[in-house]
């Protein structure tokens, strides 16, 4: 059955046109992957972003990230603020199970590189985790390495998106969260970027939901007949911004912090307990792991005065991100029999 997203119910983010898909896909060379357990008490997955077609260990790609609030656990992130460099795939999951995530694509990428702690320094494995504990058995550490493995050996070209891999378990503004992905173009000239958003939604109180300025959350509580207004928005939420513009790992900061405001415009304000975090990088730019003869580089870059563009297209595609992981999750019980339920289960109802 076809997922249906934000504009299937006629929902429309922002002025910029938005890719063929309209998600990671959009960007040429990336690939994906999902392996998703749901039965019963179990609610939980892995996924991966694989950057680029060929190994990013040899060639980083540029790469930046800001913390919006640090209630969270992810792994590789300090040496990407340090070095604005990625060096392997991103993998997602849930909170207890990235450790096992890390060895796992620790081993993936030995596998791949004999020099690593050898000829070489180590690697630094990336991956980011939301908590899925309300809809299922965290506790139970379902997540192997064998299916970290599994989902790394996956190169899907079209990018899925709902409760599906790290997000089948996932709550996000008391509703059925999970994954979403949103792209936007932008053009200079006779020049042509392409910039997506994909997320990984666990947040928020549904009294704040706002879908394209409209007071959703509140309008569903009308209807349910009883308030949550005592919950407190935490759970986390993982952006990821992708773009083939040249950009450098500072330009890439600055488009981190953007993603904060497509955040902000469906209603979160960053709760204490919330793991709010982005993650960009560029596909365009690429940074060689070995130092050439000549060791000064040139590279493309944007210039400065053109990234108010990419900053809407930010702001556009991660909001539309979120909208879309509410829209294409589907309704799920999880653990102790509690269910969430689907925005689109609610949509004809408004």
């Amino acid at each position: 059955m076809t997922q249906k997203k934000a504009r299937d119910f006629g929902i429309q983010i922002g002025s910029l046109p938005c890719g063929p898909s309209n998600s990671l896909s959009d960007i040429d060379g990336l690939s994906f992957g999902h392996v998703t357990l749901s039965d019963g008490a179990v609610q939980t997955g892995v996924s991966v972003i694989h950057p680029v077609p060929n190994s990013p260990f040899e060639n980083k790609c540029a790469a930046a990230c800001h913390v919006f609030n640090g209630f969270g656990k992810s792994v590789g992130l300090m040496q990407v603020e340090e070095l604005g460099q990625l060096e392997t795939p991103i993998v997602l999951t849930n909170t207890l199970s990235v450790g096992t995530a890390s060895s796992a694509l620790v081993r993936y990428m030995l596998a791949g590189h004999e020099a690593i702690g050898e000829t070489t320094g180590t690697v630094n494995p990336v991956v980011m985790e939301c908590n899925d504990g309300g809809l299922s058995d965290i506790r139970g550490l379902h997540i192997s390495e064998q299916h970290v493995l599994e989902v790394l050996g996956m190169h899907e070209k079209a990018f899925e998106q709902g409760a599906i891999g790290a997000g089948t378990g996932m709550v996000c503004y008391s509703l059925k969260g999970g994954i979403g992905s949103a792209s936007r173009q932008v053009s200079y000239g006779k020049r042509s970027f392409t910039l997506a958003a994909a997320t990984l939604c666990n947040m928020g109180r549904l009294p704040d939901l706002l879908v394209g300025g409209r007071a959703v959350g509140a309008e569903i509580e009308a209807l349910r007949k009883s308030s949550l207004a005592h919950e407190v928005d935490k759970g986390s939420i993982i952006m990821l911004v992708a773009t083939d513009a040249p950009l450098s790992s500072r330009q890439l900061k600055r488009i981190c912090v953007r993603a904060g405001t497509g955040l902000a415009r469906t209603g979160s304000h960053f709760g204490s307990g919330s793991g709010d975090i982005a993650l960009a990088f560029s596909t365009a730019t690429r940074l060689p792991h070995e130092s050439p003869d000549n060791p000064v580089m040139t590279v493309d870059v944007l210039h400065e005065s053109a990234m108010d563009q990419l900053f809407r297209a930010t702001v556009e595609a991660v909001e539309e991100a979120i909208l879309n992981a509410l829209f294409a999750s589907r309704t799920t019980r999880g653990k102790k029999g509690r269910i969430r339920t689907s925005l689109a289960d609610w949509w004809p109802k408004l």
